[in-house]
């Protein structure tokens, strides 16, 4: 996976500046060639990729999207296409696809497609969320005039019009906010305040509002629910401007942190039981993502005159500086973050390149000291992408456990739905990284090129 081109190149000029390492007339040795520009066995590429090369693994996974995820309705029975949205019946369903539409997953991939639009220009990648998303919006008024008679009637957006869980209302949520801002002409907004309602109101909260689960024990935080949760909200206080959704957001933050976070080591536990003495604390990579993502997602809209921004900010802060020291030598992150021999995940290490890299295009933290991470993170999970455009090496989906094997021997699938989003993600914000700086090989080593170093 090293790119023959650069290192003929390293080739020749060395043997043009130094004859002694082409040739066997002299010995080589520290007096007579400079081995400290040998080119290393990099198992990942290393540099920086061009915006084209980019665009090239993120076509690659559009294509396959475009291919196996459902854009239109059809009956059932007969196959058929189903384009009458005011007389759908007990077999309409979407067509056949590899990946739900309304699935928390599937919300991240939407608002990747958005920004790779808001990255390059390009509408198609847009396009793809936004038909998705019309006709989800162009379904849901017969469904809700049905469920009035007869709450039970079969829908393909069942889970989006009657949500159980923060899974099936915040990421979606999110999304078609993010979509609705940036311009799609739908009626999205009676599917939005179904799903601020349910995230606000209906959602179990433990005493004091942290929003929490009663699986797998009663009065559980799950780090996931950060993600489920605060970026809708923080999308809807951008939307409407009304404060309380901020209010709420950043108080989820404060109070997820102060259970879940470890200071010492910067990382989050996966899950926290009130009811146990001692909280076993496993650092599982996709859910430390969640968390890392959701604080990038809220500083994007809270406003700076808000009470907790600097709150979240410093939080955010503290997360880099506790996951880059774990980044392995490959680019990627663990299954379990501190566990060197649990296995490498891409979902995570592409959450994590992109949170990174909005981080530093944000102006949050120090462009110098981590885009080298970031780029490094990139290379890694491009070559995750395979020729089909599937993303590989992704653990799915996983629930709460207090032992290692769990996580450690979580499965890693093809159509594990998680993958996707964050590389279409990490991808958007990595191009509008590359697109405002500078980068350069410099004795050796990957650098920010600034004028100082010129």
């Amino acid at each position: 996976m090293r790119n023959k081109t650069y290192d003929l190149i390293v080739v020749l000029v060395l043997c043009l500046a130094y004859p002694s390492l082409c040739t066997a007339q002299e010995p080589v040795n520290d007096v007579t060639a400079p081995l400290h520009l040998l080119q290393p066995e990099y198992p990942t590429p290393y540099g920086v990729k061009s915006i084209e090369e980019i665009v090239t693994t993120l076509d690659r996974v559009y294509d396959y999207l475009e291919k196996e995820s459902a854009s239109q309705l059809i009956n059932s029975k007969t196959n058929e296409e189903v384009t009458n949205f005011k007389n759908l019946d007990e077999n309409t369903i979407f067509e056949p696809g590899a990946f739900r539409l309304t699935s928390y997953e599937w919300g991240v991939t939407y608002a990747g497609m958005t920004q790779i639009t808001e990255a390059t220009g390009n509408p198609k990648y847009a396009e793809y969320t936004n038909k998705r998303l019309k006709l989800i919006a162009d379904i849901a008024p017969f469904y809700l005039e049905k469920y009035k008679t007869d709450p039970e009637f079969p829908s393909p957006i069942h889970q989006s019009l009657k949500p159980h869980a923060l899974d099936d209302a915040g990421a979606i949520c999110a999304a078609m906010i993010k979509a609705k801002r940036a311009g799609l002409d739908a009626d999205l907004q009676p599917l939005i305040d179904n799903f601020m309602n349910y995230i606000s109101e209906g959602q179990f909260r433990l005493a004091d509002g942290t929003l929490a689960r009663n699986r797998p024990q009663k009065n559980t935080l799950w780090l996931d629910d950060l993600f489920m949760s605060v970026p809708a909200l923080a999308q809807m206080g951008k939307l409407t401007g009304d404060v309380k959704y901020y209010d709420d957001a950043v108080k989820q933050v404060r109070q997820f942190s102060e259970r879940m976070f470890n200071p010492e080591k910067g990382l989050y536990m996966h899950g926290w039981v009130e009811a146990m003495e001692e909280h076993p604390q496993f650092y599982w990579a996709r859910a430390n993502g969640w968390a890392i993502m959701t604080l990038v997602e809220l500083l994007d809209v809270l406003p700076k005159t808000h009470t907790g921004y600097k709150e979240v900010l410093k939080q955010l802060d503290m997360h880099v500086k506790g996951l880059v020291p774990y980044q392995h030598g490959t680019g990627f992150w663990h299954q379990l973050i501190d566990r060197n021999d649990s296995y490498l995940e891409t979902s995570a290490t592409a959450i994590y390149t992109y949170s990174i890299a909005k981080a530093i295009n944000n102006g949050y933290i120090d462009k110098m000291a981590y885009s080298p991470v970031v780029l490094l993170g990139w290379n890694a999970v491009a070559t995750m992408v395979n020729d089909k455009g599937q993303v590989e090496g992704t653990c799915v989906g996983t629930g709460m456990g207090f032992d290692p094997a769990f996580y450690y021997y979580r499965p890693i699938n093809v159509f594990a739905a998680h993958g996707y989003g964050p590389v279409l993600l990490a991808g958007s914000e990595v191009i509008k990284l590359i697109k405002a700086n500078a980068f350069e090989i410099n004795d050796s080593s990957l650098q920010l090129k600034t004028t100082e170093n010129e």
